[in-house]
C-alpha cells in the first residue's frame, strides 16, 4: 500500500527502498480485545491497519499463514495467493521481517482471528537469521548481549520489563501521593560519598580535575532536605566498582528518599506500605512465590535485632560489648576472615552477614547495626554502640537500607574522619570527609528518616527471577569473543 504522507513508492520486496514511516491504526490486543469472539469463518467489514514483525510463517499451498507480533500481542495473518499483491515475495518474507499490513478482519474457518493480508509493504529486512518463538535463544550469554532479540522471543523477559516499567511508574505515584518530589542530584561527584564502596573514576579535562560516579545520591539528598525540601526522592542509577554477581551489576538503579521529621519506624512503615502495594497491583495479591518458596509481603513485616537473629539462628549470644578476642575466635570458628582493625561492630555484622542473613526469608526489618559500621546513621536513643538502622530483608537478601539520620555536624564529621583513617591505611570502601555535606549540617539538618532500596532487587523478587542480568536491560558482561 501507499502512505500518501510518504513521496517514495513502498516496498514489496526484499533489497527495495523502504519506506520513512507507516500509519498503523490498530494492534495485536486491540483486534483480540474487540474482535476475540467472532464466530469462525466471519469476515468483518473493518479494514485496519497493523505493523510488526513476521514471527512465523507457513505456506499451504495457495494460503499463506504468518503471526504478526508488535508490541501488545500477535494475531494472524491470512494471505490467500489469489488476493494477496506479490504472494510469492510474501511467501519468501524471512522470520523477523518487519512488515505493515492493511486488510479486513476475520476468522477462518477453525475461528482463528486474523488480518487478511489485502496490501503489504516491507518495512525492515531482518538480514540475520530471527530464532523462532518455540526454540527461542537458549543461551543466556547471547540473550544478554542481544536483549534486542531476546525481547522477541522470551515472553518471559518481556513481561519482567514491562513489569519494571510499571513498578518505576507505581513508585513515583505512591512517593508522590505522601507529599514527596522527585529531583534530580548529580552523578558526578567531586568526592564519593554516601554509602561504603569503591566508586568508578573519571577526569574533566576543563577542570583538570579527577569526578567520581556516584556510589549512592544520599549526601546530596539530605542537603536539599536542609534546604526545605521536606519529603524527597529520586531513582537513578548508581555505580559501584566490585565484584559481578546474580545479585550485583556494576551499575544498578536506587531509590533513596528523605522525610523530615520522621525516623527509622516511620520508615518502616513506608517500606511495608510500598512493597505490599507494589505486589498487589503487579502480581495481584501481598500472597507471592519466590524461586518456588512462598512469601507473604503483607503488613506488618517483623521487626527483630540484629543481636536477637545472631541468637535465634547461632545460638551465640553476642554484641558489641562481647570482647574482641571473643568476637574474633567465633569468627575463626565459622570461617570468617577478619582484619587487625576492625572493632567489635565490625566483627558483629560479619557474623551477622555470614550465619544469618541469607537464612531470614523474611520479609525481617533487622534493626539496630553497630555504629562501627553505619557512619550517616544517628546513635540510637537507648543502646549504646548502636544506631537507629535497619535492613529489609526478604528472601535472604537485602532489599533496602534506612536509618535515622545522623544530624549532629560534630559527631558527623568524627565518623567521617574515622572513615577517612580506614581509608588511608587501605580501606578502599571507606568514606572521606565532606566539607560542604558538613556545612550544610551547620545550617541545620532537623530530625529525618532516610531509605534506600534497590530496584534492581525488588524487581526480581516481584517478578520471581532469580538473576539481576534478567531484570537489567543491558547488564555489564565481559568482552564479546569474536
Amino acid at each position: 500500500m501507499t502512505d500518501s504522507t510518504d513521496p517514495t513508492t513502498p516496498a514489496r520486496g526484499h533489497g527495495q527502498p523502504q519506506p520513512f514511516r507507516w500509519d498503523a491504526d490498530a494492534s495485536a490486543a486491540e483486534l483480540i480485545a474487540a474482535h476475540g469472539d467472532l464466530e469462525p469463518g466471519t469476515e468483518t467489514e473493518r479494514v485496519v491497519t497493523i505493523a510488526g514483525r513476521l514471527m512465523l510463517r507457513r505456506i499451504q499451498g495457495k494460503l499463506g499463514f504468518g503471526t504478526l507480533q508488535d508490541s501488545t500481542g500477535r494475531v494472524q495473518l491470512f494471505a490467500p495467493s489469489a488476493t494477496t499483491p506479490d504472494f510469492d515475495a510474501f511467501a519468501d518474507l524471512s522470520l523477523g521481517d518487519w512488515i505493515g499490513v492493511r486488510g479486513i478482519v476475520m476468522t477462518t474457518r477453525r475461528g482463528e482471528l486474523s488480518v487478511r493480508v489485502d496490501d503489504w509493504t516491507l518495512l525492515a529486512e531482518a538480514r540475520r537469521p530471527f530464532p523462532d518463538k518455540w526454540h527461542g535463544i537458549t543461551d543466556t550469554d547471547t540473550r544478554y548481549r542481544q536483549r534486542y532479540v531476546d525481547l522477541w522471543v522470551t515472553e518471559e523477559a518481556r513481561q519482567t520489563f514491562l513489569l519494571r516499567s510499571r513498578l518505576l511508574s507505581l513508585t513515583r505515584r505512591f512517593l508522590e501521593d505522601r507529599g514527596f518530589i522527585e529531583v534530580e542530584t548529580p552523578v558526578l561527584h567531586p568526592i564519593p560519598g554516601g554509602a561504603l564502596a569503591t566508586p568508578f573514576t573519571t577526569h574533566h579535562n576543563a577542570l583538570d580535575q579527577d569526578l567520581f560516579l556516584r556510589i549512592a545520591p544520599e549526601l546530596y539528598l539530605k542537603r536539599l532536605t536542609v534546604g526545605g525540601f521536606e519529603r524527597v526522592f529520586e531513582i537513578g542509577r548508581v555505580f559501584r566498582n566490585e565484584g559481578i554477581s546474580t545479585r550485583h551489576n556494576p551499575e544498578f538503579t536506587m531509590l533513596e528518599l528523605y522525610q523530615a521529621y520522621a525516623d527509622y519506624t516511620d520508615v518502616m512503615a513506608l517500606t511495608e506500605e510500598l512493597v505490599a502495594h507494589l505486589a498487589t497491583e503487579l502480581c495481584g495479591s501481598t500472597s507471592i512465590s519466590y524461586q518456588g518458596r512462598d512469601l507473604d509481603l503483607s503488613v506488618p513485616w517483623r521487626r527483630a535485632t540484629l543481636d536477637e537473629l545472631i541468637t535465634e539462628h547461632t545460638g551465640l549470644e553476642i554484641s558489641v560489648d562481647t570482647p574482641l578476642e571473643e568476637l574474633r575466635g567465633i569468627c575463626e570458628r565459622y570461617d570468617i576472615p577478619w582484619k587487625d582493625g576492625w572493632g567489635t561492630g565490625k566483627l558483629l555484622l560479619e557474623v551477622y552477614e555470614k550465619t544469618v542473613e541469607h537464612e531470614l526469608w523474611g520479609p525481617v526489618f533487622v534493626t539496630d547495626y553497630p555504629t562501627e559500621v553505619s557512619p550517616l546513621s544517628r546513635d540510637h536513643r537507648e543502646r549504646r554502640g548502636y544506631t537507629e538502622r535497619f535492613e529489609a530483608i526478604v528472601a535472604g537478601r537485602e532489599l533496602g537500607n534506612a536509618f535515622s539520620e545522623l544530624t549532629d555536624p560534630g559527631e558527623q564529621r568524627s565518623r567521617m574522619q574515622s572513615q577517612a583513617d580506614a581509608k588511608a591505611a587501605g580501606d578502599e570502601e571507606a568514606m572521606v570527609v565532606d566539607e560542604d555535606y558538613l556545612r550544610a549540617l551547620d545550617y541545620g539538618l532537623p530530625p529525618t528518616g532516610g531509605l534506600g532500596i534497590g530496584i534492581d532487587r525488588l524487581v526480581m523478587l516481584l517478578a520471581d527471577v532469580h538473576s539481576i542480568r534478567d531484570v537489567v536491560l543491558f547488564p555489564t558482561l565481559r568482552p564479546e569473543q569474536q
